[in-house]
């Protein structure tokens, strides 16, 4: 099991480990919320030359987040085409849970569409992408993305959490039925070594039972969906190519109108060798549905 936690953390390492030349940018690290007095960061990636769209990538690997787990060789692809990209870190598990993670990332996107003008981006045409815990994150807005309060105090949670495309590797969509129906991963069996991110809900069967819909985003489909592209290995050991196939599928019953693409990949475990290579198919991906 140890080696299955490694295998989910080594996407962290998957996201500072491809370096490259990028294109001309700027780099700002920015504080986008606050949670009980530690600040909430993302960096903005800024392209000498823009094409006015923004892309958010969530940094996240078994829920934990690192702001040295940033790194331009992977956003290449994006800013070699003009994307200004914000590279979110999230508060990580053993200290923050699921839900509260969700949360801090519906906060970037609010935060992000609320400053759009001052990174000369268009408010209406946000993609997200990410891997493993970043891609259930990346879902988890596509899913549920939605309006903001109109009266909050603070006019960044007036805004939209809403994305307009989603790219992702890999990801968590149903925590209830794992590997095949019924499969309880709610912290336990195959996830139980993450249970730190899953938090004390998690402690009974009951308990998993309802948190597991909570945090799941294949219980959020609606026809609204927009334009999600999964790429995902049919020997991942960690995250089953089951959880893309049924989330797929839920996506068929309810109607959605946007396009779902499953990307499979014969063979392939919880990451492979030249990943970085098929970010330019996340980019080609919003390149058809942002622009």
């Amino acid at each position: 099991m140890r080696f299955l936690l490694l295998l989910g953390l080594a996407v962290v390492s998957f996201l500072r480990a491809h370096a490259a030349d990028v294109a001309p940018f700027t780099r700002t690290e920015v504080i986008y919320g606050r949670k009980f007095g530690t600040a909430l960061t993302l960096d903005v990636f800024r392209p000498a030359s823009t094409n006015t769209l923004g892309v958010i990538a969530i940094i996240s690997g078994g829920f934990f987040s690192s702001h040295e787990a940033i790194n331009p060789g992977m956003l290449k692809p994006f800013l070699d085409r003009g994307y200004t990209v914000f590279a979110v870190v999230h508060g990580s598990q053993p200290r923050y849970i699921i839900p509260e993670i969700i949360g801090d990332l519906h906060r970037s996107v609010r935060w992000i569409r609320r400053h759009a003008a001052d990174y000369g981006i268009r408010p209406d045409r946000l993609g997200v992408f990410g891997a493993s815990a970043g891609g259930h994150l990346s879902l988890t807005l596509g899913t549920q993305g939605g309006l903001g309060d109109p009266s909050a105090k603070d006019p960044v949670d007036r805004e939209s959490s809403a994305v307009q495309a989603v790219a992702c590797f890999f990801p968590p969509t149903d925590y209830l039925n794992w590997r095949e129906s019924g499969d309880d991963a709610v912290g336990v069996g195959v996830l139980k070594d993450f249970k730190p991110a899953f938090g004390p809900r998690s402690d009974t069967e009951d308990g998993r039972r309802v948190y597991g819909k909570e945090i799941s985003p294949i219980y959020f489909v609606s026809d609204t969906l927009p334009p999600t592209y999964i790429v995902h290995g049919d020997a991942d050991r960690l995250v089953p190519i089951h959880q893309a196939e049924i989330f797929v599928k839920r996506c068929q019953e309810a109607g959605v109108k946007a396009p779902v693409t499953l990307d499979r990949r014969p063979g392939k475990d919880h990451g492979w060798p030249g990943m970085d290579q098929d970010l330019v198919l996340f980019a080609d991906w919003f390149d058809r549905h942002l622009r």
